[in-house]
């Protein structure tokens, strides 16, 4: 029987041996995460972590010793694949705490024979901590997370701790679902005492990341500012802005986090980024996953509106694209900057296709800083640096020579220029030359491995070096300078109780051991045919030698010190250098998508327009695309004043005829538009959106106990208690999940509040062709469908957007090309013809014969009125009036 783990009430280390001891001291600081236990090549987990482990990770669950009478379960990971591991169980849900070995056991033999080496815990690793390039996605972010809520003031913020970035962000408590959503975090910082607030807690569920609570007295403001003055060394924070007691609160938590899961290591975090509700487009969780912006609902990047448009060459650039999608701006101006830097990009096509070559060779600077102010760098994150500010400056430099004249850049890549010149940062051009100079060229991961450190920078170490990789040509010139001085022949030979000494003959050692060569040989040893002795210099050479290898490498252990604090020094300017060239990554990115898919320039303004000219839905034409096949743009014209368009447009038209494509894409135009993108339109100009909702496709909530109607009915009701006259909505076909009548007075009165009391932009697809008598009824509704014909007893397809409400919705020839059995198509012909004529209401269905589609009928169809008259005409004997005549004949007919 195994071990059980130790009950609180017991003393864990009782009766354990020195070694189980270190590891449950370390458990006991870490009592809800797993313990990596250093030992040797292997990290080792111990009792019900071993357990855990084995199941999450597929791996042998076997037993060390005993602790209590019983086998002590274990199982453990070489420390060289230690990242695919934690990576698997941080993906599980589990926190990991890493207890290192922070000693050799040569340096704990020194205390005694019988002496342990030291251990402690060195960080832990949670979901929204991880730097490691191999546990994150290089073009995605992960973010950590804290919400707080006080005197009725709700603040989000984050730490990208990969890259340094800080945010926070003051809202209310209804904002926080979107505010999260925006940020997509890894993991979640919650005082416990907001679990019990069901506002907060629908937020968490929507959110997604792994959920921390944290004690609420951490968030206390006192000690959040206490922690935070800590964390930045500064004296107050009155450099940060007005922070309010929700935004401190939600800062100091995220301290305490880092303050505990990186063991006393400070990361090289930026200032706070402060942001309101008033800076960014509000955009639900439901919103984002029926939109698809950063993820199409499988999960996946492609297929999404960022994989769409993702063009940039650099993870930088992609981690910033996608946080402009998720964050569109609401300042007319800040958008029209992006604009700028987009639009000279597409008029510069040369320059942009060479700085995006050049953009090529730039490393994740961010990340690799990182990594080495949390001492987890190594001598190819120091090597990402130098070539990256190398490729700054050729940026520069590009931009210098190659500028056309009288051509001058705008704000955004001006300003971007100014922080990637090196010219303008003494201290980054000191520090990039440093390392040009010391760093050699082929660069290990870990700076235990040596090797990085280029001749000639360090005398002391060139010499290190030649000791331990030359030694026996040192040790063979050594024995030649001996046995000239002496004139006798001898050897310098080694063994492992002597080390180095030299060695000759019994009949040849007499001179040496007599005047005056006895001052220098030393004797040693006497055998029967040899005599051995040593010199003071062979003795200092044999330790240097010995001593050599580690001599070399502490020297190089210890100059990888000092560029990484080099590196935490001019922290905020590489900082600055990689935001800058992600955002012209960014700005050419999307200038070469504009190229390739013939997007314009959007004009954004304060009004309350949406005017689109022959708009696309830029995720399917570009699946489209690839089939080899045309998207049919549209226009759509809105206007929440009334003046310039319909505020509500009623869109009809069958089963797959494009309604939902149509909503979709005017939505994704906003988005475009206010993250500062161009849109794949001929023109558009949007009136800023504040919030943006959708409510398109269904989807239960199982989990929730929602069927799906209900939560479709959730995300109406918080779109008609939360839009704006600013914001977009689109929703489609409202209330079918219900009983017809039930279905058409929900669609109907939720149409009326969007028109008479949210006052908002909205497109609202139904195949309630009822709705379409709005248009008469209220003062800014106008009926748009999307046109489908028949041909032939088939359904045609158009693609086209039009005004006017469609005649009917087609759904018996959908249901035919999607394959249902020819007899149930039959049926329902009959069922729908029966209905149509009568109009009398459900109650008629009991009329029709009962069975009466038990026998498969044949669908007969004989030649129609038109096609009779047709044969029936002989154009060559016509006249031209005769042929007119003809003409009206047969349209008559067709009506």
């Amino acid at each position: 029987m195994n071990a059980p783990a130790p009950t609180a009430t017991q003393d864990p280390a009782a009766g354990a041996s020195p070694v189980m001891a270190q590891f449950f001291e370390a458990k006991a600081r870490q009592p809800d995460a797993l313990v990596f236990f250093r030992m040797g090549d292997f990290y080792e987990l111990f009792f019900e972590d071993a357990q855990k482990a084995a199941a999450a990770l597929g791996i042998t669950l076997t037993a060390r010793g005993q602790h209590g009478g019983a086998p002590i379960p274990m199982a453990g990971v070489p420390v060289h694949a230690a990242e695919a591991y934690l990576a698997k169980l941080i993906r599980a849900g589990f926190k990991v705490a890493v207890c290192e070995q922070m000693e050799n056991p040569a340096e704990a033999k020194k205390r005694g024979s019988k002496s342990v080496v030291r251990r402690d815990v060195v960080r832990i690793v949670t979901p929204g901590t991880l730097t490691e390039e191999g546990l994150l996605d290089a073009r995605g972010a992960n973010r950590l997370a804290a919400i707080s809520v006080r005197a009725g003031s709700a603040a989000v913020a984050s730490v990208e701790l990969s890259t340094g970035e800080v945010e926070v962000l003051a809202t209310g408590v209804s904002g926080l679902a979107s505010c999260l959503a925006a940020l997509g975090p890894s993991e979640i910082l919650v005082p416990d005492r907001l679990f019990a607030d069901e506002a907060v807690s629908a937020a968490l569920k929507s959110a997604g990341g792994f959920v921390q609570p944290m004690a609420s007295a951490l968030a206390e403001p006192g000690a959040s500012e206490a922690r935070l003055k800590r964390l930045y060394g500064v004296e107050t924070l009155d450099g940060f802005g007005t922070l309010s007691g929700a935004e401190v609160s939600a800062l100091g938590l995220i301290a305490a986090h880092l303050e505990t899961t990186q063991a006393g290591r400070l990361p090289a975090l930026s200032a706070p980024k402060r942001a309101g509700e008033a800076d960014v487009m509000a955009i639900d969780p439901a919103t984002r996953t029926s939109l698809e912006i950063e993820r199409a609902t499988s999960g996946s990047r492609d297929g999404s509106l960022l994989g769409a448009i993702d063009r940039t060459v650099t993870a930088p650039g992609a981690r910033l694209l996608a946080a402009r999608l998720a964050r569109p701006l609401l300042d007319p101006a800040a958008i029209d900057a992006r604009l700028d830097a987009v639009a000279w990009f597409c008029e510069q096509r040369g320059q942009r296709q060479r700085l995006r070559e050049q953009l090529k060779g730039l490393g994740d600077m961010a990340r690799a800083l990182s990594r080495l102010a949390l001492g987890r760098g190594g001598p190819r994150d120091l090597g990402t640096l130098r070539d990256g500010l190398a490729a700054a400056e050729a940026i520069v430099a590009l931009f210098a020579d190659t500028r056309p004249p009288l051509v001058n850049p705008p704000t955004e890549i001006a300003q971007a220029l100014a922080a990637l010149n090196p010219d303008l940062h003494a201290e980054l051009l000191a520090f990039r030359d440093l390392l040009t100079a010391g760093l050699g060229s082929d660069l290990p991961a870990l700076a235990r491995d040596g090797g990085y450190v280029a001749a000639g920078v360090r005398p002391e170490l060139d010499q290190a070096r030649a000791l331990r990789d030359d030694s026996r040509k040192v040790i063979a010139q050594l024995e030649a300078r001996l046995a000239a001085e002496s004139g006798v022949s001898l050897k310098v030979r080694h063994n492992a109780v002597l080390g180095y000494f030299v060695e000759t003959t019994a009949k040849a050692a007499e001179p040496l051991m007599a005047p005056p060569h006895n001052a220098v040989f030393i004797h040693r040893q006497t055998l029967a045919n040899q005599v051995r002795f040593t010199t003071v210099e062979l003795a200092e050479l044999d330790a240097r030698i010995a001593q050599a290898a580690e001599r070399a490498l502490a020297i190089e252990v210890e100059t990888f010190e000092a560029w990484r604090e080099a590196a935490i020094t001019v922290a905020a300017g590489i900082q600055a250098a990689a935001e800058a060239a992600a955002r012209l990554d960014v700005a050419a990115g999307l200038a070469e998508w504009a190229d390739d898919v013939g997007a314009s320039r959007p004009v954004v303004d304060r009004s309350t327009a949406f005017e689109a000219e022959a708009a696309r839905h830029p995720v399917v034409e570009t699946a489209v695309r690839r089939a080899g096949e045309a998207f049919t743009p549209n226009d759509c014209r809105l206007d929440g004043a009334g003046a310039g368009g319909p505020r509500l447009a009623i869109v009809t038209g069958p089963n797959m005829a494009g309604k939902s494509t149509f909503l979709r894409q005017n939505a994704l135009l906003a988005v475009l538009a206010q993250a500062g993108c161009f849109v794949p339109a001929k023109r558009l100009r949007l009136g800023v959106v504040d919030r943006l909702f959708s409510r398109v496709g269904a989807g239960d909530d199982l989990a929730r106990g929602r069927s799906t109607f209900m939560a479709e009915m959730v995300e109406t009701a918080a779109i008609l208690t939360q839009a704006t006259p600013r914001s977009l909505v689109i929703l489609d076909e409202i209330g079918r999940g219900t009983a017809t009548y039930d279905g058409l007075a929900i669609a109907w009165a939720c149409a009326e509040a969007l028109h008479e009391t949210n006052r908002c932009r909205a497109l609202f697809a139904t195949h309630y062709h009822e709705l379409a008598v709005l248009e008469g009824r209220l003062a800014y509704v106008a009926n748009l469908s999307l046109k489908a014909k028949e041909w032939n007893g088939d359904l045609i397809f158009l693609h086209e957007a039009g005004p006017g409400p469609a005649d009917r919705s087609y759904g018996v020839q959908v249901a035919k090309l999607a394959g249902v059995p020819p007899a149930v198509v039959v049926r329902a012909k009959a069922v729908l013809e029966r209905l149509e004529k009568e109009a009398a209401g459900p109650a008629n269905l009991d009329e029709l014969p009962l069975f009466a589609a038990t026998t498969p009928v044949a669908e007969a169809r004989g030649p129609s009125l038109v096609e009779e008259a047709v044969k029936g005409l002989d154009p060559d004997s016509m006249s031209p009036r005769e042929a007119m005549d003809a003409l009206y004949r047969l349209k008559g007919l067709l009506s």
